[in-house]
């Protein structure tokens, strides 16, 4: 019972220790603003039904891109969501 304790507190760490990590979503302007360098474009690779799945992998392909933010600068929604972001540094 203890051990079971102990693990699902490791797997809540870990799930908040990576959101911490993750790209964080900002304005074209405070990218401009702040001289942030852009590092190109990412486009998600999934239709999805909800705007967080998007963001999400958006964060997430701006993190292997090396990018600390990224900025929405393309979203389509007919049946399903995809989206395009610009990666910073």
């Amino acid at each position: 019972m203890k051990s079971n304790k102990i693990i699902i507190a490791a797997v809540m760490a870990g799930l908040f220790s990576v959101n911490a990590m993750a790209a964080e979503m900002i304005t074209k302007e405070e990218a401009k603003d702040k001289g942030y360098t852009s590092l190109g474009v990412v486009t998600t690779s999934n239709e999805y039904t909800a705007p967080m799945d998007a963001k999400d992998e958006l964060s997430k392909l701006a993190d292997e891109k090396g990018g600390k933010y990224y900025v929405v600068i393309a979203a389509q929604e007919k049946k399903k969501i995809t989206a395009t972001a610009e990666v910073f540094k």
